[in-house]
């Protein structure tokens, strides 16, 4: 009877950290969103996880079990970091796979303890309905209170998701992230380019020089390519944009359905959504930018600023390429050498984790992939030099 007793303890007490950090991290995810209604649904499906530990809290009370000090849970100080700075669609994402998770894990694992388990199963239905909304919101709408309440269904998450994986998205992970990015690029390149001339000349001056040079044009080539790339998002945009205008006045027929189907996800009766569409068609205009809206996620070819994109990106590849430079500036020969790929490696594993905030990886394992990256280009290009220098 111990033994069943600290296991109902130890699952109430996993299941009751669980809902502590996840009202945390709705929490912070809501101070990011910039939608006022898409923020108040994260803040309400925190509100349910904060009534999910107050829950457990009265079943672990009923048990004998002392209940922690919740202000001493909290979230991983790097997860803290990707909360705040993570393209929130990845984050909705996550949270989607943990609600997943804890579903699963109370559905396969029973305590044998009726009362709890039948408080777990409520919790599970709830956690699933949280999909459902999670889903919702990474293919840009807005729950219903139905989804939050748990009135919904598995076949709703798998349209949300197919919506989400179809829609264009305007903006990017920001200006942060593309520095990390073009820092990671420049070093990559030159770190392989220092690695090769090191090797073929054993450490002279002409590695400075090479690598110099090899800094500046990845740099420009970096800032110009941001630059187009951006331009031609907003261009993309409008083209999608002018297409999809096209088809409203050639189909407008085939348009309203489709705009029907997505406001009956959104938990219209069919009736209702088709004479909430009937009112938009009125006006053809109207009915572009709510199908728009809906397929493409804005009615404007709004983006990024092509001159920050291009500023930023030229920058952070020439801190990035610079890197493997500087020691060749006071050392030479296999000193400079040694130095040069001790420096270049461990910024290789800086900026490896530092992508991780942006890719909800573990910091550690995305630093040593991109440290063994390096190893690998530093060593393939040396040893080519070796050889063609020999």
């Amino acid at each position: 009877m111990s033994d069943q007793s600290g296991s109902v303890g130890d699952r109430l007490l996993a299941a009751w950290r669980d809902e502590v950090q996840a009202t945390i991290a709705y929490g912070l995810i809501a101070e990011r969103e910039p939608d006022p209604r898409r923020a108040e649904v994260l803040r309400r499906m925190a509100a349910v996880e904060t009534n999910h530990r107050d829950r457990l809290e009265q079943r672990m009370r009923e048990l004998g079990i002392e209940i922690p000090d919740a202000d001493a849970v909290n979230l991983p100080r790097w997860q803290r970091l990707q909360a705040r700075v993570a393209p929130i669609d990845r984050l909705l994402a996550r949270q989607e796979a943990i609600e997943q998770e804890i579903a699963s894990e109370i559905e396969q694992q029973p305590t044998g303890d009726a009362d709890t388990d039948k408080l777990l199963d409520e919790i599970r239905a709830e956690e699933e309905s949280h999909t459902v909304a999670l889903g919702e919101l990474r293919g840009g709408g807005i729950p219903t209170q139905a989804h939050l309440d748990g009135a919904s269904h598995r076949t709703e998450v798998r349209l949300f998701r197919i919506l989400g994986r179809e829609r264009w998205h305007r903006g990017n992970t920001g200006w942060i992230s593309g520095a990390i990015y073009g820092a990671n690029d420049g070093l990559a390149a030159v770190f392989g380019i220092v690695a090769g001339v090191s090797g073929a000349t054993g450490g002279s001056h002409v590695v400075l020089t090479a690598g110099l040079f090899g800094a500046i044009a990845s740099a420009l080539s970096m800032a110009v390519g941001a630059y187009l790339a951006e331009r031609s998002s907003t261009e993309v945009a409008a083209a999608n944009l002018a297409r999809e205008r096209t088809e409203v006045l050639s189909h407008p027929e085939e348009e309203k359905e489709e705009l029907s189907l997505f406001y009956q996800l959104k938990g219209l009766s069919e009736d209702e959504a088709t004479m909430l569409v009937e009112r938009i068609a009125e006006d053809p205009e109207r009915l572009f930018q709510a199908i728009a809206v809906e397929e493409l996620g804005s009615a404007e070819a709004q983006s990024g600023d092509p001159v920050q994109a291009g500023l930023v990106g030229g920058l952070s590849t020439a801190l990035g390429a610079f890197i493997p430079v500087i020691p060749f500036f006071f050392l030479r020969g296999y000193t400079g050498i040694v130095v040069a790929a001790g420096v270049s490696l461990l910024a290789h594993f800086a900026v490896g984790a530092a992508k991780s905030v942006f890719t909800l990886r573990s910091a550690w394992s995305a630093g040593l992939e991109m440290t063994l990256a390096g190893v690998i280009v530093g060593g393939a290009t040396y040893l080519l030099g070796l050889a063609i220098g020999t």
